[in-house]
């Protein structure tokens, strides 16, 4: 009996470790399973989990294959990733396919592509979005700073060498005392800075190779002057006012690779010339246009635009270009509201350049507002067509109802609404005080109407002066019907200037595809 007990025993034991040997095996080969593809994580819902507790700090790409940006921060993520794995960093990238994982995107609220999320220490229900640039040094100082010190401390020349050379800015402190009031003051600043390194040095070696004689606070870049020093208060305000005004080159390219650094920024003005490359005097124009930018660091970033490229077409659009009508030079803001400006001349001088933004940063200049011209039949189908040229007159008729559609001729979802809204025209055609219309946002615009995505749809009543009703209903015809026959009562809400129902959005192109 005391035999069978203890060979009982044995063999429950026994099956015990083996149930935990086993489930130890399966939880390896559970860990082996999450296959990679260039150093990036391949994630599903299956393994999403399992991956944060193997890798707590781990930045995610949520991506559709089709999507145009993706592929392009594809070849960078993965340059990160190498990157960080070739350090033994205990930083990783991941990605998941959200056409496929559609649950995993769903949760964690994925409505463009491509989304980057951030999991820091495992924590799954709190991920910091990605706010960075879209090159490899972006991603990788950008995690850096979300898991290390804010500021590296160099002891060695070959340190302070090292940091110049792999990044295409980077902020050293020079300190004598790194305990210092500046030296706090760059802590403070780097903190709030995502994608430039930052790293100080009290030695005298590090400052010699420098040339630097006394504390100072100096940005290297491998573009323009080479570099800067700071020569303001030591404050974090003036420190970061200082990195933003230097951190970009005078003149910037549009890519898909600058436009986070040039949405992304502090400075929300923005000139942009539409040139060429291949034009026989593109670097003559180049030059002047940098030179004009010179005297507005910090106030207007100056963009250049290859008008030949077949991706930044719908930007020519937007600002009514067309190809053959480049060179040209146009102003945006993208403060409060976004506001364009056409200079008179179409000169390309540093100083015709040069007047046209002191002008506008001394309030001088009248917005520009594109119209095409009245269509000759523009009232003789169903569905009005409205331009800017017309617009106040019909859309404000104080005895008309009047629902605008505010389209773009390329947008999908523009062209899926556009056989019900000619359903809704053909049913109020004879209408004595309803009257449906639709008006090409791309190539007119009104002052007293913002449109901020495609399609927008806005309700004029009758009788109510100026009053404008933003459509937020079902975009059906009986949804259409329902909220005309209450007046805007139903479906509706009264226009704002944050209310952004549409799925395309109405500025340059930013790198997302929803």
């Amino acid at each position: 009996m005391k035999t069978y007990s203890f060979l009982s025993r044995f063999k429950n034991s026994t099956v015990i470790m083996f149930k935990l040997l086993l489930l130890c095996t399966l939880a390896v080969a559970s860990r082996a399973e999450i296959a990679e593809e260039e150093d990036v994580l391949v994630l599903k819902k299956s393994n999403f989990d399992e991956a944060l507790q193997a890798h707590p700090n781990i930045l995610v790409e949520f991506y559709a294959p089709w999507c145009g940006h993706c592929k392009a921060l594809a070849p960078e993520y993965a340059k990160a990733a190498g990157i960080l794995k070739a350090e033994g960093s205990e930083l990783r990238l991941g990605k998941v396919d959200a056409t496929e994982e559609t649950e995993l995107a769903q949760e964690f609220g994925v409505r463009g592509y491509p989304t980057i999320k951030f999991f820091k220490g495992g924590d799954k229900e709190s991920p910091k979005e990605y706010s960075a640039g879209r090159q490899a040094d972006d991603i990788v100082n950008w995690l850096k700073k979300r898991t290390g010190p804010s500021v590296a401390t160099l002891n060695e020349v070959t340190e302070a060498e090292a940091l110049i050379a792999d990044n295409e800015v980077a902020v050293i402190g020079f300190f004598k005392d790194l305990e210092s009031a500046g030296a706090k003051a760059l802590e403070k600043a780097a903190e709030a800075t995502d994608d430039v390194p930052f790293a100080m040095s009290s030695s005298d070696a590090v400052f010699a190779k420098f040339e630097v004689s006394k504390d100072s606070i100096v940005l290297f870049k491998k573009f323009d002057e080479g570099r800067n020093t700071f020569d303001g208060e030591l404050t974090k305000k003036e420190l970061l006012a200082f990195v933003k005004s230097n951190q970009l080159p005078l003149v910037i390219e549009f890519t898909e690779q600058t436009a986070p650094k040039i949405f992304g920024g502090d400075i929300k003005s923005h000139i942009l010339m539409f040139l060429p490359k291949a034009a026989s005097d593109f670097q003559g124009k180049m030059d002047q246009f940098k030179k004009a930018a010179e005297g507005f660091k910090g106030q207007i970033l100056f963009i250049f635009i290859d008008s030949d490229i077949d991706d930044n077409q719908r930007i020519l659009e937007f600002f009514g270009l067309k190809k053959e009508e480049c060179p040209a030079i146009r102003l945006i803001t993208l403060e409060d509201e976004m506001t364009k400006y056409k200079p008179e001349s179409s000169d390309i001088t540093a100083e015709s350049i040069t007047e046209f933004c002191k002008a506008f940063v001394e309030g001088k200049l009248k917005p520009h507002l594109m119209s095409q011209d009245i269509p000759e039949d523009w009232d003789k189908t169903p569905v009005k067509v409205l331009v800017g040229k017309n617009f106040e007159e019909v859309a404000f008729n104080p005895s008309k109802n009047v629902f605008v559609e505010f389209y773009a001729p390329w947008c999908g979802h523009c062209k899926q609404l556009a056989p019900i809204w000619e359903q809704l025209g053909e049913k109020y055609k004879d209408s004595a005080d309803t009257i449906v219309a639709k008006m090409d946002s791309t190539a007119n615009e009104i002052e007293s109407v913002k449109v901020h995505s495609f399609p927008t749809l806005k309700f004029f009543p009758a009788g109510e002066e100026n009053k404008v009703i933003d459509y937020n209903g079902e975009r059906t015809l009986e949804g259409f019907t329902k909220f005309l026959e209450s007046g805007g009562k139903e479906g509706g809400a009264p226009a704002t200037d944050d209310d952004d129902e549409g799925e395309t959005e109405v500025s340059l192109p930013e790198p997302m595809e929803l």
